[in-house]
């Protein structure tokens, strides 16, 4: 699908904040509602909004520690592994990547005892994985949620 400035323009509303009514979209893109609500039901439509979310503060729902950590992954079992860690309780994120990890993670656990269970208890166990590395996260400089949206392509 090809954006259009407008459809940019909504995005970045949107990103920002997803529960901007579309009244308010319309109003600071200069467009009719019923217009904005037509691009976002097409965006959703096509896949580029893949859906709407809240923000929650990891540590309010007794999350106090988080980690990124690389897998290698034994060749040959890269499917039945990434399905197995799909079912890991804290593991929020899977990435296939280059470079010395196959598989780049973000756990969360509550305290430094349940992020060893469950790379010891739980992931160490698994076949199709030859090594890890966590890493802790000790705090975060930045983060932005979301893509970045350009303003022309």
């Amino acid at each position: 699908m090809e954006l259009d400035d407008t459809d940019r323009a909504i995005l970045r509303i949107l990103q920002e904040d997803a529960r901007t009514p579309f009244s308010e979209v319309a109003r600071r893109i200069d467009m009719s509602s019923a217009t904005v609500h037509d691009r976002v039901s097409r965006l959703e439509e096509a896949g580029v909004i893949r859906g709407y979310h809240a923000e929650i503060d990891p540590g309010s729902v007794g999350y106090g520690v988080s980690a990124l950590v690389g897998l290698r992954v034994q060749q040959g079992h890269e499917d039945e592994a990434l399905a197995r860690l799909r079912e890991v309780d804290g593991v929020r994120e899977i990435h296939l990547t280059t470079g010395e990890w196959d598989v780049m993670m973000r756990v969360y656990a509550e305290n430094t005892d349940d992020l060893r269970e469950l790379m010891f208890g739980q992931i160490a166990g698994m076949d199709g994985f030859d090594r890890s590395q966590t890493m802790v996260i000790l705090g975060t400089a930045y983060e932005e949620a979301g893509v970045p949206i350009p303003s022309h392509r």
